[in-house]
């Protein structure tokens, strides 16, 4: 059975060395905000911080006393770096020994017995449909994972792992900014084969790029925000969480106010007319 998310998923990638450097006693409180208002699923990668942050999280959760079954932990696994291991060039490893290897260290490291949802972190040309298949099964029945799923993966590649084991979950790319996804065809597949999306950097480049494309949008934005009575950060995860395929953005931000407003755009019905609105200003054109 496949595992229940919330609705928006914490990202830790920037809660370690490679932004933030949160204490354990700050984590702690992150992790309490975050289970609070209602987001109960943290999404981790065994590489963020350099293969630290998930260490970082898991003495935080240690120390918390918060009830396992009160959230969802997810990792992914499969690129080896050649910051914090010593690898001569960075690389993807899915052989079945290195993807148990992998789950068994990160369990460790999240001071937890399971994974609520393993992901492949991304596609390699070199990945083998039965090995991963099997190294799944294995972990399936150890119960070290509930549910398995891929990240970056194309509909074909999905396809290619599909054919040997059960694929729940893909993360990707998509927001107001990188749209693709709702027209190459990749959403249309999850929905087709109920394989339920999420959504890395779902504000796209709004808030972080000062081209034609945001200024148009954050120009439209403007109206929205007085409209809507929300923040626009509020508005472009309503976007999101609009397309049919029940996406579930991964929300990066340790701003404590900022987290507890994630949940208002799950309640949010964005107009359809203010959701073409977004699009086309994003596109910079009409729609077809």
């Amino acid at each position: 059975m496949k595992t229940s998310l919330s609705p928006i998923i914490a990202g830790t990638m920037n809660w370690g060395v490679w932004d933030k450097k949160l204490s354990t006693k700050e984590m702690v409180h992150l992790i309490n905000i975050c289970i609070e208002n209602e987001i109960t699923t943290f999404d981790h990668a065994d590489i963020y911080g350099d293969y630290t942050t998930e260490a970082q999280f898991g003495k935080a959760f240690g120390e918390s006393q918060i009830n396992r079954d009160r959230l969802q932990l997810i990792s992914k696994c499969g690129i080896q770096h050649t910051n914090g291991r010593a690898n001569t060039i960075k690389h993807y490893d899915y052989s079945k020994e290195y993807i148990i290897w992998s789950v068994e260290n990160s369990l460790i490291n999240l001071q937890t017995d399971y994974l609520d949802v393993l992901l492949l972190h991304r596609p390699s040309p070199l990945m083998v449909a039965d090995e991963i298949a099997e190294a799944v099964e294995q972990l399936n029945k150890q119960g070290k994972i509930k549910s398995f799923g891929l990240s970056n993966f194309t509909s074909s590649q999905t396809d290619l792992i599909r054919s040997k084991t059960e694929v729940s979950f893909n993360q990707i790319q998509f927001s107001a900014t990188h749209y693709q996804a709702m027209l190459d065809g990749s959403l249309d597949y999850m929905q087709l084969h109920s394989i339920t999306p999420m959504s890395w950097n779902p504000l796209g480049t709004v808030f972080r790029e000062d081209i034609e494309q945001t200024r148009r949008l954050k120009k439209l934005l403007v109206n929205l925000v007085d409209k809507y009575g929300v923040g626009s950060d509020t508005i472009l995860l309503a976007w999101v969480l609009k397309h049919p395929s029940q996406i579930h953005p991964v929300a990066g931000t340790v701003n404590i106010a900022r987290i507890q407003a994630l949940m208002k755009a799950v309640e949010l019905d964005l107009d359809t007319i203010d959701w073409f609105a977004i699009w086309t200003e994003s596109m910079g054109n009409k729609i077809p």
